[in-house]
């Protein structure tokens, strides 16, 4: 399978890895609804390519992702419109993630802000450098846990922990998220070419049946409330978009935005 025409990801095939790599260094790899379109059409499309057992999430240059681009709702006419169409976009995006049946790895080499830190949460392995910080200032925002992670945080750090990150604003350390269990594995930068991804190759060449039936069963028995979760968190950041709150707090962003350009 080709995997063209992609223009918010760098996509490229490597033997039976297929990576993914957030591709917008001017903005600190933010993701705007059309990367949000391509995450969905490359895990959509990689379920019928039987030579690719595993796909690889990282960004370009030395971020993760800096979470969602909050300057696209500026450029919409109709508002109410905007915040509708990117809902559904999320939310098909992250039922992209759950529905996947390639192993799908977060190879996180930096920064991993709002989103950044919930599609961790969605995949089957993390590892992250130490250079790395997880953070999601969802309150802070006047939004709510997205993307599973009202459920799947919980789960993966212990509910005292996952609270302070989702609703406090605190951030995880590299070596927080290796204590809590949120990423299986640290790494250096000079290891990237030769230990991480020689390793990540030679996991791709495993038996691929074994893997991916392996995989089906792991993830069976929180699918179910996974898919719930992102439901009622889709549900509920529609209406945080109309409280006040959630307008207060974009009018600061971009006050702090056109201040740091002066």
């Amino acid at each position: 399978m080709s995997y063209q025409g992609y223009k918010e990801l760098l996509v490229e095939q490597q033997g039976k890895l297929l990576v993914a790599k957030f591709n917008n260094p001017q903005k600190k790899n933010c993701i705007n609804r059309f990367a949000y379109q391509e995450m969905t059409r490359v895990l959509t499309e990689v379920n019928d390519d039987e030579g690719v057992t595993i796909v690889v999430f990282t960004g370009v240059g030395d971020i993760f992702t800096a979470g969602n681009d909050l300057s696209q709702s500026s450029k919409s006419d109709d508002i109410d419109a905007f915040f509708k169409q990117s809902n559904a976009t999320f939310k098909a995006m992250v039922l992209s993630f759950v529905n996947c049946r390639k192993v799908v790895i977060a190879l996180v080499n930096g920064p991993a802000i709002g989103i950044g830190t919930t599609i961790v949460g969605l995949c089957d392995v993390a590892w992250c450098s130490e250079t790395t910080y997880f953070y999601t200032p969802f309150t802070k925002l006047g939004l709510v846990p997205e993307g599973g992670s009202s459920y799947m945080l919980p789960l993966i750090l212990g509910r005292s922990k996952a609270s302070e990150v989702l609703l406090l604003n605190e951030r995880l350390s590299a070596q927080e998220a290796y204590q809590f269990n949120f990423v299986s594995r640290i790494f250096k930068a000079s290891e990237l070419e030769s230990l991480i991804w020689p390793k990540l190759r030679e996991y791709s060449e495993l038996p691929t049946n074994s893997l991916l039936q392996g995989k089906r069963l792991i993830k069976e028995g929180f699918v179910e409330n996974l898919i719930q979760a992102n439901e009622a968190e889709c549900k509920q950041l529609l209406q945080q978009f109309q409280h006040p709150e959630f307008f207060q707090a974009i009018m600061d962003f971009a006050s702090r935005k056109n201040k740091a350009k002066l």
